[in-house]
């Protein structure tokens, strides 16, 4: 894998939960009904990509404490308040990349490797960029307005350098799609274009 020029670890610390603390803000604005719309996400409602995201946090988290169980990454309910449980799980993986320690401590990501342990620096960069760009589904999806600052963007941008395109991109699960042709709009809608969304979406 490329090498990425990432800021310290602290820093992706503090710019990773500002992206998950966005993702809550967009999700406490979604009512019951809106749960069954369609996401930018291909297939998903946005009950699923709620389910799909409070996930990852739980398993994100197990990594921070070295925890490579493959059953932490399973898919959980959100029980009858999933708007609620999301904000739960927001709150539980900020707090597991806050502990002290976790910079030093290796991740295991049994969901891309089960061969070796990321830095945390790097699995921390790996969350981060799924949150910013699932931050955009979410408010796409509820036709809110999002604007991240430039630390965040400059970094997102960093770290999309070095997802892998090519056939990686058209496999079943792939969190990424093949880049988008976009020109012009704002370094969000790049950033999204380039990893497979289209900013213009749903049109």
């Amino acid at each position: 894998m490329p090498m990425m020029n990432l800021p310290a670890g602290e820093v992706l610390v503090d710019l990773d939960a500002r992206a998950v603390h966005t993702s809550a803000e967009l999700v406490s604005e979604a009512s019951p009904a809106d749960l069954a719309m369609p996401t930018p996400c291909a297939g998903w409602t946005l009950l699923d990509l709620l389910t799909h995201m409070a996930t990852q946090h739980y398993g994100f988290a197990a990594a921070s404490r070295g925890d490579g169980d493959l059953g932490q990454w399973a898919l959980r309910s959100l029980g009858d308040d999933p708007v609620a449980a999301y904000r739960e799980s927001a709150r539980h993986v900020i707090d597991a990349f806050a502990a002290d320690g976790v910079l030093d401590r290796p991740f295991p990501l049994p969901e891309f490797t089960t061969e070796h342990p990321f830095p945390a620096a790097q699995a921390i960069s790996f969350h981060l960029i799924d949150y910013v760009v699932h931050s955009w589904d979410v408010a796409r999806t509820l036709g809110l307005s999002l604007d991240f600052d430039d630390e965040v963007l400059d970094v997102a941008h960093e770290i999309a350098t070095v997802v892998p395109t090519g056939p990686a991109r058209l496999a079943p699960g792939a969190p990424f799609g093949p880049e988008i042709a976009w020109e012009g709009g704002s370094r969000l809608d790049q950033l999204v274009a380039y990893l497979g969304r289209s900013p213009a979406w749903p049109a």
